[in-house]
């Protein structure tokens, strides 16, 4: 199961959709109607969080989310959500240079972790006016992917299970969205020992996503 953390946007139920599809039952809840323990309480396979119209300081549990849980469970933020990795562990989070609304970008990547198999370039939707300021990344956080012109459009902690997408695999604008929600979901049903220990002691980690 995954617990998909709604940051009030009208794309969340289009993720839920994919993860249906996919075979995956998911939980739904509002940033502001659980907390990261109670969720863990539920042992759920991994954690996506949401697009979403705000800051990741305004996203609820979010931030929080991603520092208590990030180390025990694979967790997937898109958009608002990947904002919010980068903001959990130090980085910022800036005004982007251009806003984009409905348009796409070709999308380079490293081929690693939830882009395995997936064609370098492809096109995907972007609906974002912040970006995640480089410069400012942490040492633990490395750049998945890119746009042409140097945008970060992917990140990955470099131990624990997180990544995050600053586009939108959902759409129905970007090519390789179902492949991407596949290899987050095949991590999260892999029999991880590490990762099986650390849901039961509520501490660890597990391995990059």
């Amino acid at each position: 199961m995954i617990c998909v953390i709604d940051n009030y946007d009208s794309f969340v139920y289009n993720l839920v959709q994919y993860l249906g599809e996919l075979g995956m039952k998911t939980r739904v809840f509002r940033n502001d109607q659980i907390t990261a323990e109670a969720l863990l309480d539920l042992q759920p396979d991994g954690v996506l969080l949401s697009p979403g119209p705000c800051t990741p300081g305004e996203a609820g549990i979010c931030v929080d989310l991603v520092r208590k849980l990030g180390p025990i469970l694979p967790v997937l933020g898109v958009c608002l959500g990947h904002q919010a990795i980068a903001a959990a562990f130090g980085g910022e989070v800036i005004r982007a240079k251009s806003v984009m609304h409905g348009k796409t970008s070709d999308i380079y990547h490293d081929g690693q972790g939830v882009y395995q198999g997936l064609p370098n370039p492809f096109t995907a939707a972007r609906y974002h006016s912040l970006v995640v300021e480089e410069s400012t990344l942490p040492d633990c956080l490395e750049i998945s992917a890119w746009t042409n012109d140097g945008v970060i459009m992917g990140i990955r902690h470099r131990v624990y299970p997180v990544a995050g997408v600053q586009y939108h695999p959902e759409s129905i604008l970007t090519d390789s969205g179902m492949p991407l929600i596949r290899n987050f979901l095949a991590r999260c049903r892999s029999k991880d020992t590490a990762l099986s220990e650390n849901l039961s002691s509520g501490l660890g980690s597990g391995g990059s996503l």
